[in-house]
């Protein structure tokens, strides 16, 4: 079986090759059939240097024009070769040796293929393959498309593809057994798993190839839909699994309904219905694995405070994670204010306790005597040990590894329970993406903001109008509002076109000495940002130049004018966050977006969504269109949501079809399941279990 068929039996894998396959997640031959190809190169026909398109990757043959070396920091090879028409195309090589440019002889005809880029004297390529034709020796065009493999340092893609060769070769004679339903594949009219294996591995030229190159060819969509139904299977395996384990039943809480008594606003409809499932959940004798969605400013800290004095009320602790000590300050300052007065002790972690203050904490959480614990990443460290931990609140939690929120849950393992989970983030996720990262979270969404909360007016100008958008905030601040003036880059940066926060501060200060301006940055040490933002908060302060330090967490309703520079520089979910701190009072709130021109059509795009909405869930489906799942999820850091051959992004009208078969597999064949698990996630490490 291909399943057991070790890699080292294929010819030419020897001990050091074997160690590269593994970095791979690649340890039998049913692993490498499942290595699926990232894109395809197209070395099928030529194309006239005249028709190539900037940003595709083209065959193209000419005859060398000139061949030159250019000095300086880099020195490369430019070699110019000349289409039959006269156009021109410059080959870029920075790695090369002496006898290699000497080859490049006026004259002679090069077959090149490569990523057409635009360069400082026209089209180029850069590092492009290439082979040197001649009358006698004039090879043909291949027949087919070429797949491109994901790969790793030393384990070239010639070496891969002769792996795949022997590997398809046994899948002849040992063809894998077929585990999605019959009636799934003639419903969606897919073709059976080793046929569509060898199509994708060596497209053929009947092949619709047009189709390959775009992953829209049904061999693809067989896998995607196999892929995408065992990872919602993984999910749902997952989901069980936490409903089986023992959690502190935790009853509805008096105290709860006494700081309800004591807002000063009452909860919008949208918070009471979120409040009850919570509140629901923590009642159960199962863990909790809750998600709570919310806009910008609609109230999640609140829901957390609330969930918190029903666990620290049936005498449990809680700890209240942030991944930044700004944030977790503004948590800790809110939660000190909701329930000190209530006799719930409160305590505080992060990363820059003097010694004797974080022995006194340390011992409150181990004693029992603290029961809400709130900090940054402190608290994994081993140092801490929980007394009955009962809830984890973890807030922004698509910034936290993997493995972190593992440990937290852990250490809050008492005996045969564990404690409930509410993750919350102010990211708004679109849903096919929530129902693929979240597949064993019960997801909760406050769609509506509290009453009063006017829409922010946005503005898009060019960095033309800066000076003018300086004079008008000054003017602005004279009239008591407060003002935040946000700065992507910290130092001065030419080739960014960036201005540094420092150098935006000292321009207000010599500008308008009355103007009093507060600086923060992310190198400043967390007392004296601290400092920084209680003076603005507390309205010692006029003015914010800040770095993007301040997109979450910060809570200062006399704010209502917000100016982002290099607005185009940033993801629209980071631009979302900024532009929600302010309007968070009763004045009409205006955000001014500062864009560098020229821009490209995705920072036009982005700025002009920026402006038609404040809705942080059509942001989100947008920004998903632009940038992808992995960027959203923050999985580009903590390594979650690898897939083999699908795309959230691309696929995402699989995902309720996968979903609905996959509770069909989980409920009636669990050996299919796991089969399907080995299958697609074998050896890699399972990210789910989060």
């Amino acid at each position: 079986m291909l399943s057991e068929h070790s890699l080292d039996n294929l010819k030419g894998v020897g001990p050091k090759q074997l160690e590269k396959l593994h970095k791979l997640g690649l340890f039998v031959v049913q692993d490498l059939l499942f290595h699926l190809p990232l894109r395809y190169q197209d070395k099928t026909k030529l194309t006239a240097i005249e028709n190539a398109v900037v940003g595709s990757e083209v065959l193209i043959e000419g005859e060398i024009f000139s061949q030159s070396l250019t000095r300086g920091r880099r020195s490369s090879l430019l070699v110019k070769i000349q289409s039959t028409q006269g156009h021109f195309l410059t080959l870029r090589f920075f790695h090369f040796h002496y006898r290699q440019a000497q080859q490049f002889t006026r004259g002679k005809i090069l077959r090149v293929f490569g990523e057409v880029r635009s360069g400082p004297n026209g089209l180029e390529m850069v590092h492009p393959s290439y082979q040197f034709i001649s009358v006698e020796d004039n090879p043909a065009l291949e027949t087919t498309l070429t797949p491109i493999y994901p790969t790793t340092e030393g384990l070239g893609q010639a070496s891969l593809l002769k792996l795949m060769q022997q590997a398809m070769n046994l899948l002849k004679q040992y063809p894998l057994k077929e585990l999605l339903p019959t009636a799934l594949l003639d419903e969606l009219q897919l073709p059976d798993l080793n046929s569509a294996l060898f199509t994708l591995h060596q497209p053929q030229p009947e092949d619709d190839l047009r189709n390959i190159k775009q992953f829209s060819h049904p061999a693809q969509q067989r896998l995607i839909v196999e892929e995408l139904i065992s990872q919602q299977a993984g999910l749902q395996l997952l989901r069980q699994t936490e409903q089986k384990r023992l959690a502190p039943a935790l009853a509805h809480s008096q105290t709860a309904n006494a700081l309800l008594a004591s807002l000063p606003f009452a909860l919008t409809h949208a918070q009471q219905r979120v409040l009850q499932e919570i509140q629901y959940d923590l009642a159960l004798p199962h863990p909790m694995q809750r998600l709570v969605q919310g806009d910008v400013g609609s109230g999640k800290t609140v829901i957390a405070a609330l969930a918190a004095i029903q666990a620290a009320e049936a005498g449990f602790q809680v700890a209240v994670m942030a991944p930044t000590e700004i944030l977790a300050e503004q948590h800790l300052n809110a939660f000190l204010e909701w329930l000190e007065p209530l006799q719930i002790p409160v305590a505080w972690l992060n990363g820059r306790l003097k010694a004797a203050e974080k022995r006194f904490q340390l011992a409150q959480i181990a004693s029992g005597e603290a029961k809400v614990i709130i900090g940054t990443h402190a608290l994994f460290q081993d140092a801490v040990v929980f007394n009955r931990l009962g809830l984890v609140v973890i807030d922004e939690q698509h910034r936290f590894g993997v493995h972190q929120r593992l440990a937290l849950h852990e250490k809050g393992q008492n005996q045969d329970t564990h404690p409930h989970q509410l993750v919350m983030t102010a990211t708004p996720i679109p849903r096919t993406l929530a129902m693929t990262a979240y597949g064993d979270l019960d997801i909760s969404i406050i769609d509506e903001l509290p009453p009063g909360r006017k829409p922010i007016d946005t503005a898009v100008l060019s960095n033309e109008k800066r000076s003018e958008v300086m004079e008008h905030l000054y003017l602005k601040c004279k009239q008591g509002i407060q003002a935040y003036w946000v700065c992507p880059l910290i130092e001065e940066s030419e080739l960014l076109h960036a201005q540094a926060a420092e150098v935006t501060a000292t321009q207000f200060s010599d500008n308008w000495p009355d103007l009093r301006v507060g600086l923060v940055h992310g190198r400043l040490k967390g007392e004296q940002k601290a400092l920084v933002m209680n003076a603005f908060k507390n309205h010692e302060l006029d003015l914010l130049v800040a770095t993007t330090v301040i997109e979450v967490g910060v809570n200062v309703p006399n704010s209502s004018l917000m100016i982002i520079e290099n607005a185009e520089r940033l993801g629209l979910a980071q631009l979302h966050q900024l532009r929600g701190r302010v309007g968070r009072g009763d004045l009409q709130s205006h955000c001014v977006l500062l864009y560098q021109p020229p821009l490209s059509e995705t920072g036009k795009a982005r700025l002009n969504i920026m402006r038609d909405t404040n809705d942080g869930f059509r942001i989100a489906e947008e920004d998903l269109k632009i940038r992808g799942p992995g960027e959203i999820l923050g999985t580009k850091q903590t390594g979650g949501l690898q897939f083999r051959i699908a795309d959230l992004k691309r696929d995402s009208q699989w995902i309720p079809t996968a979903q609905y078969w996959a509770k069909n597999l989980v409920a009636q064949d669990a050996k299919i399941v796991e089969l399907l698990q080995a299958r697609w996630v074998g050896h890699k490490i399972d990210y789910q279990h989060a």
